[in-house]
């Protein structure tokens, strides 16, 4: 297959289910603001059943709501009806999602659903189904078109479904006043919670070096040597005075001055740029990178307290 062939099946593809997405947004009314409420409103949690494809957009939509302060399980439908259904609780929503509604073990499982929580919502392409037919509120996914030439392998249908599962979460978010910080306490290990939550001191190097201004050039050497950081800090009891690099050191070499009558203090640069330990990373890249430099000085009440390292942040994801 020629590759201007594979560009237009894909850009097809694309086509028709934005369309699809379009009808579905058309079809946006109080029936979809209803089970909003109701979900929003239950005293238990929200119960996603679903079979086959429908599935794995269940367990995609109970990870999304999850992670929005939605609280969410995925229940497979062939499973609840072999024991399962304990999981439903009579506070408990139930969201069963099949495209036609009437697949044997969704069939057969709906009386249960309906009987054993608060209220059932139908997200099913098929109103006169028995998904839709026990059902309190129906939430209506169906399409003209499947993305696939056979039209059998479901893909405009799941996308519909994918796509109404998010649209059910942003609105949760919004009556939950689900902000910023909350998704971060959903996300402590990953990089966004990192960079909504993680603060200076959790990334803080092992290593402290300092001189005093008054040290020889002998010891800056050492001191710098000592550490990966390639710099040094001039401190006066914990007081920061001033930094030397690495960088200030050839410069100084390259002046010809006479090396044993140097001082910390003659070659070093005030004022360096600093942060508090407990000031978020986030925050300390930004120094980081507006000043184009790898290492920040960190304070603990305006004190020398550690250096913290420009790669050691990206590392961890802190952007």
């Amino acid at each position: 297959m020629e590759r201007a062939n594979i560009i237009s099946i894909a850009k097809s593809t694309l086509e028709i289910e934005i369309s699809e997405l379009e009808k579905l947004k058309n079809r946006i009314d109080d029936e979809f603001a209803k089970a909003v409420e109701v979900i929003h409103s239950a005293k238990g949690k929200l119960i996603i059943v679903g079979i086959g494809k429908s599935a794995h957009v269940g367990n995609k939509i109970v990870a999304t709501l999850n992670s929005t302060g939605t609280p969410s399980q995925f229940l497979h439908a062939s499973e609840a009806i072999h024991g399962d259904l304990g999981v439903i609780q009579k506070q408990d929503v139930v969201l069963c999602i099949s495209n036609s509604g009437n697949s044997p073990e969704i069939a057969n499982l709906v009386p249960f659903l309906k009987d054993y929580s608060s209220a059932l919502i139908g997200m099913t392409g098929n109103k006169k189904s028995k998904l839709a037919e026990f059902s309190e509120i129906i939430l209506d996914t169906h399409v003209d078109l499947e993305a696939c030439p056979n039209k059998l392998a479901p893909t405009s249908s799941t996308t519909i479904q994918m796509a109404l599962g998010d649209a059910l979460a942003i609105c949760l978010m919004e009556l939950n006043n689900f902000r910023e910080n909350d998704f971060a306490k959903f996300h402590p290990g990953g990089s966004l919670g990192k960079n909504l939550t993680a603060r200076v001191e959790q990334f803080l190097s092992s290593q402290k070096p300092q001189v005093t201004e008054d040290a020889p050039v002998r010891d800056v050497i050492i001191s710098i040597s000592a550490s990966s950081h390639g710099i040094t800090v001039v401190t006066d009891e914990e007081k920061i005075i001033g930094v030397i690099t690495d960088g200030d050191l050839r410069r100084m070499l390259l002046k010809g001055e006479d090396v044993s009558k140097v001082l910390a203090k003659d070659i070093m640069s005030a004022h360096p740029k600093t942060i508090e330990k407990n000031v978020l990373a986030k925050e300390a890249m930004k120094v980081l990178k507006e000043n184009n430099i790898g290492q920040l000085i960190v304070t603990e009440n305006g004190k020398y307290f550690g250096i913290i390292d420009l790669h050691k942040l990206l590392d961890e994801g802190i952007i």
